[in-house]
Order: C-alpha cells, then structure tokens, then sequence
C-alpha cells in the first residue's frame, strides 16, 4: 500500500489531505492550551476557596479549631490547597510534555509537508515542460511534412508542363529537395524528443512521483503517530497525579474519622463550665406563725456580694450564678468577676504572657551584658558605664513582671486550691532558676490581708541590681582578643556614632570576631585598635568554616 503507486494522479487530492492534517493537530493543540488554562484557573480557585475559610489569625476562628470538627475542616481545606497543587501539576506538565514539543514538531511538519510538494510541483513542471517540446516538435515535424509534399506536387507539376523553362523545373526540384530534407530533420527531432520524453515520463510516473508520495505518506503517517503519543501521554499526565490526589482525599477521609464528639462535648464543657454547684432546694417559708419573715441561705432574693467566693463541696450560699447578670463595667485585676473555671484559665493565660515577657527581659539583660563584657574587655569601643542605666532599667522591668506573675500565680494557685479536680494540678513557671522567687503563699497572704485585695511593691530593688553588677564584675576577666572568625562586605555606609560601635563604608570588607547573637547587632574589627559593633543588617556576612585557625589581631 504506496501513496505513489495507487494515488499517483492525486497529486491535488493530498496536498489538501495533508494540510487537513496539521489544522487537526493544531486543533488537538488549541484543546490541550485551554486545558490547562482551565486546570491553571481551577487550581487557583481552590487556592482561594482554602484561603477564604482558613482561620484569621488571633481571632475567634481561631479558638474554634480547637473541635475535632473544626479541625478535620481545617485538614479538608489544607488537603484542598494540595488538591489544587496537583491541578497544577497537570497544567504544567501538559505544557511541557505536550504541547512545547507538538509546537515544535507543527513547525518542523509545515516545512517538511512544504519542500515535499514542492519537489512534487518542480517534477510536474518538469514533465509538463517537456510535454510542450514534444508538441513543437510534432507540430513542426507535421508542417514540415506538408510543405514537403506541397513542394514535391509543385516540382511534378512544373517538370511535366512544357512551357517552363528549365530553368524553372530546376528551381522546383530544388525547392522540394529542400522541403524534404527538412522534414526528414523534424522527423529526426521529433523523435529524439519523443524518446526522451517518454524516459522523462516513466521517471516521473515510476520514480519522482512515487518517491515524492511516498515521503509525503510517511510524514503524514509520522504524524498520526505523533497524535497517537500526546493523546497518551494526556492521559498519562492525568494518571500520575490519581495517587497524590487519593492522598488527598485519603486524608479528608481520615480528618473526617478522627473526628470525636465526645471530645467535643468535653470541650464545650472545658470552655463554658463555671465550676460553681447547682442551687439548692428553697425551704419553705410558713407566713402563718407570726414571725419574722426570714430568708433562707438559698433563697433566690440573695444577691451575690463582689467580694464573696463560692465555697465548693457543700451548698453555694447565695450563689444562683446561672440567674445573675454579668457585670458590665470593668473586669477586675484578678477575674474575680468569672466563674472559677473560666478565672482559673484567663489566670493561666495571663501566668504565661508574663513569663514570655520575663524571657523577653532576661534575653535584653543578656545581650546588654555581653556588650558591657566587651566594653570592659575593651575600653576602645565604648564606656561600659554607658550601658549600666539600661541595664537597672531593664532589671527593675524584670522585677516587676516578676512581681507581676507571682501575683497572678497566687491567685491561680488560690483558684486551683478551691477547685477539687485540679487542687494537685498546679503548674510552676520554671523560668526563675538563677534568682527564686518569693514563697506563693506568703504572696497569697500579703495580698488578703491588703485593704483593697492587690499586691503592694515593697521590696527594694537596689540590692539585686547591685549583686548583679558584682556578678557581672567577676566575669570581666582579662583575655586575649576575639579571633576573626570570617569577613563581612558594608552593604551601606554606616557612621557608628554611639559608643560601642564602628563606622563602615560601603563595600568595605572587613573582619567578624563575633556574629549575631538574636540582638541584631554583629561585632567586627577593621585593624588591631579598631572594632565595634555594626546592624546585622548593614553587612553581608561570610562566615570562616575552619574559624578557630583564623588570623588573630594582637
């Protein structure tokens, strides 16, 4: 089966064929592009669906994700995102595995499908060319044979009239000869031509052509295969994300079963349970032996006095907490407004953002002691008395939050004491290893036996500044300098105008004898007299990996 022998007259038919098959591989093109225009623009979609149910953040969303239900939504929404990302995947590897190369091979098959036919014309020209001269030349060899005939009639005919003159028949006889030799040559030319012609056509018909044809059918059957390939490989594509998508979908499925109603309902108790017992029974009042109306401890007409505390193990006296009326002017200092179980909780909460800003004071107190070591160490770089007014202020900010969260411990301690299923849960702190904070009970007390319930800051604070100054003192022992332990390339021109620090230029390279240590300070020595400290963010630093073998200055 040959294009070129069973289609070899068809030369018109083909060239349409043939680019009715590229429009359909530039169709099949066209419907992979906006496929993965829909898959790019489904992706971002889901990305945005995920995005606009996540949680807000520090907000009350975000304390609802605390159910089970909540969070297996949650886990839906991040398998989401990653649902999308394989949507993603797709797009991009259809435009990588498919349609680059089919763009390329389109190109490549326009201009093979090009120089193929025009072989094909430049060979029909060819044979249509010499077509041509085989007619002249039959033409001229067919006129040629007339007047030859004409001229031999015409020489008879003078030959048998007596009248002409010699002369005259001489001429005639001529004339014919002439005529004659003339056709014998057209002859001669006609079939000279006539035998190459036929050369030229059975080449054309057995050669050219069904060479042509046949590369144009392999091209067009290249390109069947080629279609055949991407329509596989877009499958494919779609067929390497099924797993990762079952993940995903594997993973909602788990979130869903890991979901808890009874944790949930614990919970809802956690969060809203006042710790308060329910009211007891009403006793009965008789109005009919005269007495004085009297009212029972559990009566409904006891309102609850802001000082009183609920008494837990035996009847609440005056206590209906469900029926009162939440006080809507300022909280008090300690909670005392809410129910036991909700102050022991804000009181925790409280006992931890105090501790986390203590850490944040003593990581301050830290940094400002190494600066002042290094001062000490090194008079050149600055004044160490420079530092010790931030240094006390800093202490006595500690001493404060101290302060601060062993009031609030007490009464988280006192909350905890009063709540029978947490008396032997209470939580300490752990922070204050170096300098042990006052018993909680003496704390507890101090604060009863205030008039107004709050803590009074009697302590003096001289003495823990002056024994951390001793301290840091005993430290500042002579060494020998920092080694270098890398360069560092002045991204800016900084003018160092406080104590401690260094002037730098930009693009100046210079050495690193200490990096940053969170203070966003790093410290950097241009010769042996000058060093100081420079903004982290002002250098690029280039730390030595073999630091302790590093040029040191003396």
């Amino acid at each position: 089966m040959s294009w070129g022998t069973e289609l070899w007259d068809q030369f018109d038919n083909l060239e349409k064929h043939t680019q009715w098959g590229i429009d359909i591989l530039e169709k099949y093109i066209k419907f992979v592009k906006e496929r993965t225009e829909i898959e790019l623009s489904y992706a971002k979609q889901l990305r945005n669906l995920s995005k606009k149910y996540q949680p807000k953040k520090n907000s009350k969303e975000e304390e609802e994700y605390r159910y089970t239900a909540c969070k297996a939504f949650l886990s839906t929404l991040n398998e989401m995102n990653d649902y999308a990302g394989q949507h993603e995947v797709v797009s991009e590897n259809l435009t990588s595995q498919i349609l680059a190369g089919l763009a390329r091979y389109v190109q490549e098959l326009k201009q093979e499908r090009k120089s193929n036919f025009h072989d094909g014309r430049k060979a029909q020209q060819h044979i249509e060319t010499c077509w041509k001269q085989l007619e002249s030349s039959k033409r001229r060899f067919e006129r040629d044979c007339k007047e030859a005939d004409r001229a031999q009639q015409y020489f008879e005919k003078m030959d048998a009239d007596i009248n002409v003159t010699k002369a005259d028949v001489e001429k005639a006889r001529q004339q014919a000869q002439i005529r004659h030799q003339m056709a014998e040559d057209s002859k001669a030319d006609y079939s000279s031509i006539l035998q190459r012609f036929n050369h030229e056509q059975r080449d054309y018909y057995h050669t050219h052509i069904p060479n042509i044809f046949q590369k144009i059918q392999e091209m067009e059957e290249r390109r069947i295969v080629r279609l055949g390939e991407s329509m596989k490989t877009y499958a494919e594509v779609d067929r390497q994300v099924i797993p990762i998508i079952g993940k995903c979908l594997d993973g909602i499925v788990k979130a869903a079963e890991g979901i808890d109603e009874k944790t949930d309902s614990q919970l809802v108790i956690e969060a809203y349970k006042s710790g308060f017992e329910p009211p007891g029974d009403i006793e009965f009042e008789d109005y009919t032996q005269p007495m004085k109306r009297t009212v029972s401890e559990n009566s409904l007409s006891n309102s609850r006095d802001g000082k009183a505390e609920p008494k837990f193990g035996g009847k609440p006296k005056g206590k209906l907490w469900p029926f009162i009326k939440k006080n809507k002017g300022a909280a008090p200092e300690d909670f005392s407004n809410l129910p036991p179980e909700q102050r022991r909780k804000k009181l925790q909460q409280k006992v931890d953002e105090l501790n986390k800003e203590i850490q944040k004071e003593m990581d301050q107190r830290e940094a400002i002691t190494k600066m002042k070591d290094v001062y000490l160490k090194n008079p050149q770089m600055g004044d160490p008395a420079s530092l010790d007014h931030k240094l006390t202020e800093v202490i006595q900010n500690i001493d404060k939050l101290r302060l601060e969260a062993q009031k609030f411990e007490a009464w988280l301690a006192e909350v905890e004491g009063r709540l029978p299923a947490r008396g032997e849960q209470r939580r300490q702190s752990g922070l204050y290893d170096a300098q042990p904070a006052p018993a909680v009970n003496n704390c507890a007390q101090a604060r009863e036996s205030s008039p107004d319930g709050s803590y009074t800051e009697e302590q003096s604070q001289e003495s823990e500044v002056k024994v951390l100054a001793t301290d840091f003192d005993d430290e500042f022992d002579d060494e020998e300098p920092l080694p270098a332990i890398g360069t560092c390339k002045a991204l800016y021109t900084f003018d160092g105008q406080n104590e401690g620090t260094i002037s730098v230029a930009e693009g100046e390279t210079l050495y690193v004898i200490e990096e940053d240590k969170g203070d966003g300070w790093t410290r950097i020595r241009r010769n042996e007299d000058e060093e100081g400290y420079v903004p982290t963010s002002y250098v690029e630093v280039y730390l030595d990996k073999n630091a302790k073998g590093a040029k040191t200055y003396i």
